[in-house]
């Protein structure tokens, strides 16, 4: 069968970097074709040249048959590509009906019919089983909801051709199951899939072909799935042999670093209590919706506190911002980097060096060579892969990005507690090795580290502790030689007793 996506011979460089070259593949009318590589080996720099955001160096992008010459986004839109970014494009002050029919309104004479808008979008969401108020404006969803409204978009398009950039890198496991049934509703209407997901279970469950990118060279490409292994594709990924990302390794705890009792607030009902030691790596683990971010926003004082305290080496901290808990030793790497974590923009160096420019810029003079010292340190100590410190943040890949706000907050004097939220939501195995070395080597130097994540073999395999939240409680708590994973599921969800009681492959999925 003859390809109706084809890239052939694409290449593309931006100064000091060839993000993609010679790059040939096609992909069949009514496939899920999966893309893999590490961060930074071209697959985001394939999808912009897909979406029409760049142009191609060199090579062509053909669809059905026609080479396409696309000029704007626009083009691309046009010709049936619809892209959905890791990083969502939608309108946060506007409806999820004004986003899903933005640029197509119904009314007349410029006026909007607001009623026909929300009953036609109400009965496509219910055509698509996403279950969404049209009505509600979108800066009020969970992340999760933001993404189904995204893949909700591109359903409504008609598109022939969809990418999905790390589609479940915020959904539930129910979430999940309904992206998965879409897709395999829109392959059997011919529409090309190209997706992009560093889940290994997800490409053998969803894809029939798929091809591996790395350092923007073609590493591999197989027109089938038949027999290929997990080992396989992330040696093709990296180059080399991973036989343990998780790598944990023990060390002695020191005193009580981290005390928190009995906090609460608008968002987190229930009193929550828990301590950390000098040098140990506390788990947080939870379903999306569990409430592990809104505690640790209490903490960091993101949110305001309805009662209870939070301690660092035994003296209080001030509820009413996270200002107050920097200068107390406790920082925040969050869940959702784009909106919360980084500034988009502004370079690097600027990013990195945010929070630790007050030490050595009094009155607000700055010290450019200062700066870019620090910068230089920490870009060369968490090895981030860039050209230069002065390149734009936005233009890093996600574990990139991730690694300077690390940076960020090593560079900051006197950091006691570190709470990182979902460490390596949509990054590739090799960076998420690089990250957990980093977390060991800051546990090892006395730093308290709480972590949270919604991936149970992650947080299984870096902690020392884990605690488990459902429903907004602190409901079950695991030592290192207790942890067992049906046990630990089990506690996360929600009025189950047990995971005997589930179906084996409900199990798996969750």
């Amino acid at each position: 069968m003859q390809d109706f996506l084809e890239f052939k011979t694409i290449s593309k460089g931006y100064p000091g970097v060839q993000a993609l070259a010679d790059i040939s593949f096609g992909v069949r009318k009514g496939a899920v074709h999966g893309l893999m590589g590490e961060n930074g080996a071209g697959k985001s720099t394939l999808i912009r040249l897909l979406s029409g955001d760049q142009s191609a160096d060199t090579g062509e992008i053909v669809i059905g048959g026609t080479v396409q010459h696309y000029r704007s986004v626009r083009d691309a839109f046009d010709a049936g590509v619809i892209v959905i970014h890791q990083e969502l494009q939608l309108v946060p002050e506007l409806s999820v009906a004004e986003n899903l029919w933005l640029g197509r309104f119904p009314g007349k004479a410029g006026v909007i019919d607001r009623r026909k808008l929300l009953d036609v979008v109400r009965q496509k969401l219910v055509e698509i089983g996403i279950d969404v108020d049209p009505a509600a404006k979108v800066a009020t969803l969970s992340l999760g909801a933001r993404q189904m409204v995204e893949i909700a978009k591109a359903i409504m398009a008609d598109a022939r051709v969809i990418a999905l950039d790390e589609p479940t890198s915020s959904l539930s496991s129910r979430e999940s199951e309904i992206l998965f049934a879409l897709i395999d509703r829109l392959r059997a209407q011919g529409v090309v899939i190209l997706y992009v997901s560093h889940r290994l279970d997800e490409i053998f469950r969803l894809c029939d072909s798929m091809t591996v990118l790395r350092d923007g060279k073609l590493a591999a490409h197989h027109p089938q799935m038949t027999d290929i292994t997990r080992d396989q594709i992330i040696s093709e990924m990296v180059g080399r042999e991973i036989s343990n990302i998780w790598g944990w390794r023990g060390r002695e705890f020191g005193p009580e670093r981290l005390k928190v009792e009995r906090i609460s607030g608008a968002k987190l009902g229930h009193p929550a209590s828990f301590s950390v030691r000098q040098g140990q790596i506390l788990g947080f683990f939870g379903l999306v919706g569990a409430g592990r971010s809104e505690l640790m926003r209490l903490v960091y004082g993101a949110d305001n506190r309805a009662q209870g305290s939070v301690l660092v080496d035994g003296t209080a901290v001030r509820a009413d911002s996270p200002s107050h808990s920097i200068r107390s030793g406790i920082v925040l790497c969050p869940e959702d980097r784009k909106f919360d974590g980084i500034v988009q923009g502004r370079s690097i160096e600027e990013n990195m060096t945010l929070s630790s420019r007050r030490h050595f810029s009094p009155f607000g003079i700055t010290q450019p060579k200062k700066e870019a010292e620090l910068a230089e340190t920490f870009i060369a100590k968490l090895r981030v892969r860039t050209p230069s410190r002065k390149q734009d943040i936005i233009n890093l890949s996600g574990g990139n990005q991730q690694k300077v706000i690390l940076g960020r907050w090593l560079s900051e004097q006197g950091v006691k507690v570190l709470i990182i939220d979902e460490p390596t939501r949509g990054i590739d195995v090799g960076a998420k090795s690089e990250i957990y070395e980093i977390l060991y080597d800051l546990a090892a130097q006395g730093m308290a580290i709480v972590v949270l994540s919604s991936e149970l073999p992650e947080v299984m395999g870096i902690t020392d502790h884990i605690m488990v939240m459902c429903q907004g409680r602190i409901v079950a708590d695991f030592e290192r030689d207790e942890f067992d994973e049906r046990r630990i599921l089990a506690a996360a969800l929600p009025d189950i007793t047990s995971v005997s009681e589930l179906p084996s492959e409900q199990v798996q999925q969750q």
